[in-house]
């Protein structure tokens, strides 16, 4: 798109005409006298530059990300503090708050890459950092070097385990998760915290350190193993459910409010060992249809 832009210059052929009349005139008096008689010239008119849309965040998903990161950070204060109790809570309610993030994002179609990061960030500090941490204070450092080592083994293979889920999530299976998750792990060491610090688990105090060691390695190795734990993202909230549901749904919130320590170590360690009973399951259908 072009426009014309006047100029100033003088018509030459009207100009040698009255150049003796008005030598010593200004060129402003010239241009007055002339009128019309100047010239034009083309200039290119460049579009303006589209402004640059500021890039904003779902509040949604990311507060309750937030809270849950919030719920990590608080249990490893807790534990500092020797509040051990308190401390297994706090990663419990990370879980749930995890839990809800994701759905509440596919659920409000707020989905976002940065959702994503945050949500890997966050895991790694609440099922990862914590759950090492609490563990490490409460019983492992009683191990000396063995003590930190589980720890760092378990929050190493949490790492792990968030690296290789961020890579693969267009990849592997949507109802099966490849390894243990890292929120049944941390609620595992955490389960088992909160049993024994309850008094309700029948271990020697002697034995409890070295109990919790089997448990962070046990946990570690298994979140970066291949065993394939069902990962329940083929239940969908909004559609109907046989009345069968409802009544187990019932049962479970029933029994965890009976115990909650007792329960929620049960289900986690059951979850825990469904990996590699799944795989042994497969392996033997192989060889029969073989």
């Amino acid at each position: 798109m072009t426009t014309f832009r006047r100029r100033g210059r003088i018509d030459r052929s009207r100009l040698s005409s009255k150049r003796h009349e008005s030598a010593r005139a200004s060129e402003e008096e010239w241009v007055d006298a002339l009128g019309d008689g100047v010239d034009y010239e083309v200039e290119e008119l460049h579009p303006p530059k589209p402004r640059l849309r500021s890039k904003g965040i779902y509040l949604l998903p990311n507060a309750f990300t937030t809270a849950a990161l919030f719920s990590g950070f608080f249990a490893i204060v807790n534990a500092m503090n020797g509040q051990f109790q308190m401390a297994a809570i706090a990663i419990f309610a990370s879980l749930v708050l995890d839990g809800m993030d994701g759905r509440v994002a596919r659920m409000t179609n707020t989905q976002s890459a940065f959702g994503e990061q945050y949500d890997s960030l966050a895991d790694m500090v609440s099922f990862g950092v914590a759950p090492a941490l609490v563990a490490y204070e409460w019983a492992l450092k009683d191990l000396g070097k063995w003590g930190w080592l589980a720890a760092f083994t378990y929050c190493a293979g949490a790492a792990l385990r968030l690296a290789r889920f961020n890579v693969n999530t267009g990849v592997v299976d949507k109802k099966f998760f490849q390894g243990l998750p890292s929120p049944a792990a941390g609620s595992l060491v955490a389960g088992f915290i909160w049993l024994a610090d309850d008094n309700q688990i029948p271990v020697r105090d002697t034995a409890i350190p070295w109990v919790m060691f089997l448990i962070a390695v046990y946990a570690g190795l298994t979140m970066v193993s291949n065993a394939r734990f069902y990962s329940g993202k083929a239940l969908d909230v909004r559609y109907r459910v046989p009345f069968g549901v409802m009544v187990l749904l019932i049962l479970t919130f029933v029994l965890i409010s009976s115990n909650p320590p007792l329960t929620l170590f049960g289900l986690f360690v059951v979850y825990s060992i469904s990996g590699y009973v799944i795989w042994v399951w497969e392996r033997l259908q192989s060889k029969r249809l073989s």
